[in-house]
């Protein structure tokens, strides 16, 4: 049996995990990836492989077709986001697939909140400027009485909103699929209403057809001047060209992305220039502890699928 991983942190740390492969007696490819694999490198790759632990990659209809000519029996999504994974084609082929929620909600509120301070005070224009040589003291704005406009209202997001509810901040929360319990503490509206109310706008949901490009130029139209934005959802939720005009005109204040419409961000991307964004890498959930759980989650589900495909019916 051999298993193909291509999701850049559990690749991070293999090594980890090479024992529960062998207890499967299972050969692991673990190819080099940075972000993803493109579609004729997982065609020249899947359909040697039995099983499919699958990062960001374009898991495209093509792909599964290709990998269920050869040997591929069973994929696992590592981590909570599939609309890279073209679900329908598994469904119509027949292939076992399922993702690992619920894994590293509280891991990407950290990094969600360590933003929303970022651009509260300032933190990342500080470190540059004492970096050059200055001792910039830019003045911020403290996040007590400020309002946070929350799209996506599931694990993540509920993470989310503990944290900036505990400094004593006010949630605005977006997500038409999400239950809202008597006693939840946040506001629920729907999306775009009382967007001009907000300090904050954090997107942390599925990048779904009604989610993409949520924030386009109607909607920040609506936003107060100084609105301050956080993504830790995936880049197309965000119209990029229209966040870089309002960060040009000021309307925006600055924003802190984690994720965008194409990764890695493209050395030619408008956004570089703009000395209010700070950027990270897709990387929000990585951490040792989140990327081990979820990893075993993977390798067990992809495990259970292999060994019931192996069963006499």
């Amino acid at each position: 049996m051999k298993i193909l991983v291509t999701c850049p942190p559990m690749l991070g740390m293999i090594d980890r995990f090479r024992d529960r492969f062998t207890a499967l007696g299972a050969t692991l490819t673990a190819p080099e990836v940075v972000q993803t694999l493109s579609v004729d490198e997982l065609i020249a790759l899947v359909p040697h492989h039995d099983g499919w632990i699958i990062g960001d990659d374009p898991a495209t209809r093509a792909v599964f077709e290709a990998g269920m000519a050869g040997r591929l029996r069973a994929a696992v999504k590592w981590g909570i986001g599939t609309d890279n994974v073209a679900l329908d084609a598994c469904a119509a082929l027949g292939l076992p697939i399922t993702n690992t929620p619920d894994m590293f909600g509280g891991e990407v509120a950290d990094i969600a909140v360590g933003y929303v301070i970022a651009l509260a005070r300032e933190t990342f224009g500080i470190d540059r400027g004492v970096r050059a040589g200055g001792w910039p003291k830019p003045c911020g704005i403290s996040l007590a009485g400020r309002t946070v406009a929350l799209v996506g209202y599931g694990d993540v997001g509920r993470n989310i909103a503990r944290r900036l509810m505990a400094a004593d901040m006010r949630v605005v929360a977006y997500d038409p699929g999400a239950a809202l319990e008597p006693a939840d503490p946040v506001i629920r509206r729907s999306w775009p209403e009382r967007l001009e109310e907000a300090d904050f706008l954090v997107m942390c949901c599925a990048l779904t057809p009604s989610s993409r490009h949520m924030l386009n130029p109607g909607t920040l139209a609506r936003a107060k001047p100084g609105l301050r934005v956080v993504n830790v959802a995936r880049g197309p939720v965000i119209d990029e060209a229209a966040l870089i005009a309002a960060l040009e005109s000021g309307h925006v204040h600055s924003a802190a992305l984690d994720v965008f419409e194409v990764e890695p961000l493209p050395a030619t991307s408008a956004l570089r220039a703009h000395p209010r964004c700070v950027f990270g890498s897709h990387n929000a959930s990585n951490t040792a502890d989140a990327v081990e759980r979820t990893s075993h989650m993977a390798i067990d589900r992809l495990a259970e699928f292999l060994a019931r495909e192996a069963s006499p019916s």
